[in-house]
Formats: structure tokens, sequence, C-alpha cells
């Protein structure tokens, strides 16, 4: 067995929980031995939620990448690490070894000390998905600065209010990216952003697209010369600074039921545990295999399943910088059977996505490498999880439902493949260490099973979040706040007779558009922006490929008739503050808001019209105006 900690059978599963429960300190500290630390923890765990405070492996010493790269030189160095596929097919891909990977991380890190980068300071990463992203993220760690990965599709406002949250002084991004038929001009997108930052120092460049850019004299320079200058020092090795592991590992912005994003922190030492320990368990990776997660790095899934998971693992993982769908529907079926792709991890809206082509891209593909399917970002329908079982796997590979978020760091709620039972739309059960409670409105423990209610989790486990960046008090109330001594997931969940977990969806004012995170007052802001848009009211509703869709109700003040031009105009006010992901699928123009007495909107009534519910509106009568859901419901958007 490759992994001493690897879960075998159903048995060893309910043997590794129930040690998790009884003796959590016990459990991880085991786990923890198998990993590299300079120094040994004093104690394992120390917790309280209601501050929080939450501490693992307290006192301990470590770099993250000592554990990714260096102990697998000696055993794997030159085994691939990362596999990259470019965007268009016909361009060259790359391959690195662990001993390549690990050159480039040293030289790279060079370069940020050179820059002025030291141990502490934030550093923005905005780039396209190409190895040098990958490079980066590690070389941060390396020099023990805070990366903070933003998502190539955010625009230049979301940009600047997380550089200007975070302080971060260093970027590092990239001329421009590829996505499918379109350049995407990322350099010109961080010159908007640091127009309102003048506190960042430097800003390094990748040429990727060749495509003209500006480059500010003292801020800017090219990653290619900077890489130049480290070589002529005849390419010293990067001393890996010193962690705590309770250290900052790196922020991660989410969307959260207020405007201002939130930026999540995850620290070393207990996040390399469990991201390591998830990859192994829910995959059953197995050494030699290829892991291809269909993830951006800008984004969680990115950050634990491609990066610092499989690496920790000694895995091998493959980036991918296109889309599934270019140059046609089957890019993802030829990718895997160019590489021999053992476990394929992606999103149920690529799947749904993939199944509106029908079966011709898939008539040609072997797929007969593939040993594992999974699904992350939201809970994958029957419809998709049978396609994607029947017409991908051929009923011979297990499909992992993974639920988990940004703030838990890793896989929460899962079976384990072939290992433990899986059921189409359920993650199923718990991981080790994960004890989920269900509970009703006012936090009474709903306990048996065949019940339904808000999902909370009862202690602490090594990747929770730590706080949110600079605003500890918005992390309490966020997640620890709703039900005291309980961890507040945000998530309705279902509990079927056999205790497998099924998540029902968001019961706060977080929408879940294509597995991204939105907050509807984040949204509604952005609509507010246009300069004749009185107010505005956002919901969820069913769509058939992104799973949740953006209805937006808005009232409009503008003397022009409120057309698709006037919609149009309002869509790309959204796209210019906060990106494309948040564009509205539906704008509807409305006198006015279902409101309380005390000005409160009852999002209730919007979802059931944005649904077509319009029959069955509940009790109206404690609204200020009732009249006007009556007016809106004639009105739905079909």
């Amino acid at each position: 067995m490759p992994y001493p900690y690897q879960i075998q059978s159903m048995e060893e599963y309910q043997t590794a929980w129930k040690k998790s429960e009884e003796d959590p300190e016990g459990f991880w500290g085991e786990i923890a031995e198998n990993f590299l630390w300079r120094k040994k923890w004093d104690k394992v765990l120390t917790w309280n939620f209601k501050e929080p405070d939450i501490k693992w492996f307290s006192g301990a010493k470590l770099n993250i990448t000592e554990n990714c790269l260096d102990r697998h030189l000696e055993t794997r160095g030159n085994e691939l690490a990362l596999i990259w596929e470019p965007n268009n097919p016909e361009d060259h891909h790359r391959l690195l070894t662990y001993e390549q990977l690990h050159f480039k991380v040293n030289q790279f890190g060079n370069v940020l000390r050179n820059n002025g980068v030291k141990k502490g300071d934030r550093v923005c990463i905005y780039m396209g998905m190409v190895p040098e992203l990958a490079i980066a993220v590690l070389a941060c760690a390396r020099v023990g600065a805070i990366h903070s990965v933003i998502f190539g599709g955010f625009s230049a406002q979301s940009i600047s209010d997380r550089i200007q949250d975070a302080h971060a002084e260093f970027v590092i991004t990239c001329d421009g990216s590829f996505r499918g038929a379109k350049e995407i001009p990322l350099k010109p997108i961080i010159d908007d952003a640091l127009v309102s930052c003048p506190f960042v120092k430097r800003v390094i460049v990748l040429t990727h697209t060749h495509a003209p850019i500006s480059m500010i004299k003292d801020r800017d320079v090219r990653w290619e010369k900077e890489i130049h200058k480290v070589e002529n020092l005849g390419n010293p090795p990067c001393i890996p600074e010193e962690m705590d592991a309770e250290d900052m590992l790196f922020i991660l912005y989410t969307s959260g039921s207020t405007g201002k994003p939130k930026g999540v922190v995850h620290t070393c030492g207990g996040y390399m545990v469990y991201t390591n320990y998830t990859f192994v368990n829910v995959f059953q990776y197995k050494p030699g295999e290829l892991h291809f997660c269909t993830a951006d790095v800008g984004w969680i899934t990115g950050h634990s399943y491609i990066v610092y998971g499989p690496l920790s693992a000694g895995a091998t993982t493959l980036m991918f910088e296109g889309v599934p769908t270019w140059p046609d529907a089957g890019r993802f079926w030829s990718i895997v059977d160019k590489y021999q792709v053992n476990i394929l991890y992606t999103a149920p809206t690529a799947i749904r996505s993939l199944m509106s082509y029908g079966l011709e891209p898939l008539k040609d593909k072997k797929l007969d490498s593939l040993r594992v399917l999974g699904t992350v970002g939201e809970p994958i329908n029957e419809e998709a999880w049978h396609w994607y079982d029947e017409h991908v796997g051929k009923k011979k590979c297990p499909i992992v439902d993974t639920w988990w978020q940004t703030e838990t760091g890793g896989i929460m709620i899962s079976n384990l493949a072939g290992i433990t039972p899986s059921k189409p739309s359920y993650a199923t059960l718990p991981l080790p260490g994960v004890h989920p409670v269900l509970v009703d409105e006012k936090g009474q423990e709903i306990v048996g099973n065949d019940v339904t209610g808000n999902l909370c989790l009862l202690g602490p486990w090594p990747s929770i979040l730590r706080t949110t960046y600079g605003d500890h008090e918005r992390c309490r109330l966020n997640y620890f706040n709703t039900y005291p001594g309980l961890y507040f997931t945000g998530d309705g969940c279902h509990r079927d007779e056999h205790g497998n977990y099924r998540i029902t969806g968001r019961v706060d004012d977080v929408l879940n558009v294509s597995g991204h995170r939105l907050g509807t007052a984040e949204v509604e802001n952005a609509i507010n922006m246009h300069t004749d848009v009185i107010e505005s009211a956002v919901v969820g509703y069913h769509h058939d490929i992104k799973g949740q869709g953006i209805y937006a109700f808005v009232i409009y003040g503008g003397e022009e008739d409120e057309d698709d031009f006037t919609r149009k105009a309002i869509s790309l006010t959204v796209v210019r503050v906060i990106g494309v992901i948040a564009r509205p699928d539906k704008i509807q123009f409305v006198k006015g808001l279902p409101k309380t007495r005390s000005g409160k909107i009852m999002r209730r009534i919007l979802r059931k019209i944005a649904e077509g519910e319009t029959s069955n509106l509940g009790d109206t009568s404690t609204l200020l105006d009732p009249s006007v859901v009556e007016d809106i419901a004639k009105g739905a958007i079909k």
C-alpha cells in the first residue's frame, strides 16, 4: 500500500471515522507523521468556535513546498509532476518532472526575493492557466509570501477590491491568456485595476500571447528578464523559508451575502495534511496515475486538487488551459485519450453542457484509461450522473460526488472511489474527521435519518478557514454565530434512511452559478451602479446547464424604453464591475419590489416567481405594498 493512511475497505473507513470522532488529536497526529516537518508540533489541536480560535499542529515548523517537491526528488525526481495541455491542441504541450518543477520553483523563488518579496508579503496572482501559474504559487509558498490567486475572468474593479483588501504590494500576471477562440488581455486589466492601487511596488509579467502591452517604468518587469538575472547568478537554490504550521499560506476571495468579497485564510500545516489526505483517499490515488482536475487554479478546487493535494502526494497532475467545447465538444475526451488520464475531476456544469452535444463527440474516443470520475462545485443531478457513468465511465468507474467549500479547504463529504457506496445526486458519507449535524431554523439538532435541515459541522478539521483577512469579526459572524458551537455551511441538506447526505442548495443569499459562488448583494451592487437603475433584487433559479442562473428584478428610472438594449447595458455594467461569471441570465423590469414594512426584500417570493411558481406565492399580507407581487408575477420571464 503506497500511503499508510489510505483506506482500503468499508470496514477501514468505519474504523477511521470512529477513531477521528473519539480521538481527533491522535487520529490527525498519526497522519501528520507521514509529512516532512522541520520541527514537530507541541500540540495537535486547540480550538474554540466562539472566537473562533483554531490551531492545528501548534509549534510545528515546515515549508509546504518541501513536502510537494523536495521530498520526492530522490524517489520520483524523473517522474512527471505536471502536464500542461494548451488551449490550442495544435500547440506544444509541456511536461515537467519533479526535478524540473523543483528547479523552476527555486528559480522563480529567487526572482521574487530579488524583487523584494519577503515572508508575510501578499502577492496577487492574475494569470491564465499556464504552468507558470503553478510555479508562481509554489514559489510564493517557498519564500513565505502569502499568495492570493484571482480568477482570470474577474474585472479590473474586482481585482482592485481584492488587491486593496489584502494590501498586496506585488502582482504576477501574463500579457494575456487564451480561452477557446478568445484571447483575454490580462495585463491591460491589471493596469486598469492598479490605477486605484498606487502602493503596488512590482508587477512581474509573463509573455504568453505576445500581445502588445504597456510596461510602466520602475513598476513592471518581464518574467523572462528576471529569470535571466537569476540565471546569471548561477541558479543558486532558493532556501525554503521556515514557516509555522499556523502561518498564512494563502488568501482566496469568495463572495458572501454582503457586497464585499471576503478573503478566506488558509494556513500551512493543517491545509497540507488535509488536502493530501482527501486526495489520496477520495480518488484512491495510486502512484504513477494521472490526475486531471479541470478547474482553474483561481478557485479553491485548483489550489487543492491541481497543486497542493496531488503534488504533496507525489502524483502527476494535469493543467488544461482551454475550455471543454473548443475546438469541439470532444476536447476533454481527446485529452483523456492523449495522456491516458486515470482520474477525471470536473464540474456538473461542464457535464451538462457536454450532454447537450449528444454522443457524437464521444464516438471515436476510447476512454479506457479512466478508473475514477469525480464531480465538484455543486450537487450533480441524476440525469447528468447517469450520462457521465454510462458514456464516459462505461459503467466501470466509480463517481465521487464531492461536497466542500472554499472555507473548508478540502473535500468534506464524498464516497471514496470503489470503497464506500455511491448514490446518484448524493455526496454520501463524511470523511474521517468530518462530523455533520443537521439543525432546524432555531438551531435544534435534527436527529435520525430521512430528515432535512441546515448543514452544520461539529468540531474543526485541519483545513478549516482560520479567519477572513483583516476582519476576524466577519469570519465569526458568517460561519460561527448563526448556530453557536457549530460551523454553519450555508447549505441545506437531506440525510437519507442510510445516513447518506444530499446537498439541497444554499439557504442564505448566495448563488451557486456553474459551481462559482456569488453573493446576491455583490451582483445587486453592480447592477445598481448603472446610472439609471434605482434598485434591484437578485435571486437564483434552476438552469439546465449552470445549475443556477441569475434572475434580476430591476427598478429602472431611465427615459428610454426598457428593452433589450437596456438589458445589455445593465449586463455590461455587471461584467465591468465583477466579471462575466456574474452576468444576469434574465433581467425583468419592475415597478417595485416585495418588501416588508421594515424594508426587507422578500426573496422567497421572488425565487418562486423566478422558478415559474406564480400560482402559490404564500402570504403577502405583511408586505408594504402587496400589489407589486401581482405585477411582478404577470411580467415574469419564462
